[in-house]
């Protein structure tokens, strides 16, 4: 098949959105499908790039400072609709209702290509990091899932990362569309248990006779790391642990200051930006793996750390209960409840048997998600579309 993936978030964007979009066209591409994707250009100018296995074409884009510092295209509809021509896809794949994506569905419409439309989003999210407009939040929500409503309806299909998020976005009731749950699906190739890189705990400094509370991700305010911080401020000293925090974003400079201002600066690792291989190796450096953000459609960084063996602590919000389930494999706590976050915190840090046992049952859920099971399901809504 020839399939087109249209993405305004997509690598080396780094969240849920740009990660799923990489590893479904890398994996369709392996499986012999020919794959394009449509993306931003990282340097605003138009250009055509080669990642691994599959194409990559950029359309012009701008800055966008006031949400991730990522780029967008505001508009890229003479750009979509040629590259749409000249490809001549089999079946369209939306990943995100922005800009790229308008134009792939208008001309997709246009041209009779099937179409796959996949939300990711929740319009929490934009609203956490616009603080600006926090008084107006309630009313934008709603009218930013109305516009969603209405733009997947244009689709052929619409799918969801878990079934969690369909029920949130009561979809089934203004979606009139076929509505499927499909997971995001992680490389459980990659992403398992096993022996420390020692050369990794020296680059950033972790220490190796401390149990490890790990939080991988991006680190913007929607995240609520914030939360974690003070959590981790109040068992630091019982449970003689450390706090990593990998990855970047707007909320890093914030997160440090108050590390400083809460005297646990010095039981605090703050990576930054690292790599895809660093990535597989720190979620094995975890002792237990935290999600304190109450606004997750799946959150495939908990199911990274998850197939890598670590118990999870999360936000009894969004999706996150189909991957943490209270008491199997970790604890879930109320929206920014950071005494409730310490004592489960505590309770698997302190009790070796309850992280084994916790650990064993991460593993067994996240082999549920293989990317494998994935690929597979999508290749069967593409065929089913092209065939109908």
């Amino acid at each position: 098949m020839k399939i087109l993936i249209a993405s305004d978030l997509h690598y080396p964007t780094i969240n849920g959105v740009a990660k799923f979009s990489r590893n479904l066209a890398k994996g369709l591409a392996d499986r012999g499908h020919e794959v394009l994707v449509i993306a931003p250009s990282q340097t605003g100018r138009r250009y055509k790039e080669v990642d691994g296995n599959h194409v990559i074409v950029r359309t012009a884009s701008v800055p966008f400072p006031f949400y991730q510092n990522f780029r967008i295209s505001p508009t890229p509809g003479r750009e979509v609709k040629k590259i749409i021509k000249e490809f001549d896809p089999d079946v369209i794949h939306i990943q995100m209702l922005m800009w790229i994506g308008q134009a792939a569905m208008k001309y997709g419409n246009k041209y009779g290509i099937p179409i796959v439309s996949t939300n990711h989003a929740m319009p929490e999210n934009l609203m956490d990091n616009l603080k600006l407009l926090a008084p107006v939040a309630r009313p934008i929500n709603y009218m930013l899932r109305e516009y969603g409503a209405h733009f997947h309806s244009r689709a052929d299909i619409v799918t969801m990362p878990t079934q969690s998020a369909i029920d949130m976005f009561k979809a089934g009731d203004k979606v009139h569309k076929t509505i499927e749950a499909v997971s995001n699906g992680i490389d459980l190739s990659r992403f398992t248990p096993g022996q420390i890189d020692p050369a990794v705990m020296r680059k950033f400094g972790l220490p190796n006779d401390k149990p490890i509370v790990s939080y991988i991700g991006r680190v913007d305010a929607e995240k609520h790391i914030s939360v974690l911080v003070k959590a981790f401020a109040e068992i630091h000293e019982e449970t003689n642990s450390h706090l990593m925090i990998v990855g970047d974003g707007t909320d890093a400079d914030h997160l440090k200051e108050m590390t400083y201002a809460l005297g646990i600066h010095s039981r605090v690792t703050f990576t930054g930006k690292v790599t895809d291989d660093e990535i597989v190796q720190l979620h094995k450096v975890g002792t237990v793996y935290c999600m304190p953000s109450p606004a997750e459609l799946q959150s495939i960084a908990t199911l990274e750390a998850m197939a890598s063996g670590i118990p999870v602590v999360a936000v009894d919000a969004g999706a996150l209960k189909e991957l943490c389930q209270d008491g199997r494999n970790g604890f879930l706590c109320l929206k920014d409840n950071d005494r409730q976050i310490a004592d489960s915190l505590r309770k698997i840090l302190l009790d070796k048997d309850l992280h084994d046992r916790f650990s064993k049952e991460s593993l067994a859920i996240a082999k549920t998600h293989d990317i494998c099971t994935t690929l597979e399901r999508f290749e069967k809504i593409y065929t089913d579309l092209i065939n109908a």
